[in-house]
């Protein structure tokens, strides 16, 4: 990609758009918890309707206005989502700029709506992907998480949780992250190093840092 080509992109006001769905949501053994769970996470992030919505009962889509935040949202998602037995959420992070903002978000449109839908509609398997306007980091990032996920895939609600909370709290120590769930501080550290944690906080890092070089 050339200078010019770069420097004309940093120009476009980027935002992030995740647009997901709940994996097994209808064999669910956990009625309507999960539903309130995920309102309440998506509540984090804005209001309801204008800047995040569920639709057709599973599926939803958010707005990120700070585009190298989305992986961290995803992450808090995902944590949040897997401690429900048997759940799951698949979701697509697309970036670019916003054309139209309407009262519904899924009434919006613009390259991050194109983006996060087109990669959502790629998804086979694998659980998470990223698509933004520059295809090498595209490339890596997407690497990143196709090896993250062999980890997080298998995330048990209980680490799940921790890993929910840490996110929630980073900068509480573990100590206060076992406070706050009522667990001895041991089970805080054995169940965020069987999550992978500090790994994947280091894909956090990366594409928050290589996110906010392009925009």
């Amino acid at each position: 990609m050339s200078d010019k080509t770069s420097s004309s992109e940093k120009k476009i006001p980027q935002v992030a758009v995740i647009t997901g769905d709940i994996v097994n949501s209808q064999n669910s053994e956990q009625g309507d918890d999960w539903l309130s769970a995920l309102k309440k996470q998506l509540s984090y992030y804005g209001e309801s309707p204008r800047d995040w919505q569920i639709y057709r009962g599973d599926s939803f889509q958010l707005i990120v206005y700070k585009a190298e935040d989305a992986f961290g949202v995803a992450l808090r998602l995902k944590a949040v989502i897997k401690r429900y037995k048997e759940l799951d959420v698949r979701m697509a992070i697309g970036v670019g700029d916003l054309e139209h903002h309407a009262d519904q978000v899924l009434q919006s449109n613009g390259e991050a709506f194109v983006n996060s839908g087109r990669k959502f509609d790629s998804l086979k398997k694998q659980t998470l992907a990223v698509k933004t306007p520059w295809q090498d980091f595209d490339k890596a990032i997407n690497l990143f998480i196709k090896l993250a996920l062999l980890t997080i895939d298998d995330w048990s609600e209980t680490s799940a949780e921790v890993v929910a909370a840490s996110l929630e709290h980073p900068q509480a120590t573990q100590k206060e992250i076992a406070a706050l769930l009522a667990i001895p501080q041991s089970r805080v550290s054995e169940r965020l190093s069987r999550a992978g944690y500090d790994a994947i906080r280091d894909v956090e890092e990366y594409y928050r840092a290589a996110i906010k070089e392009r925009i």
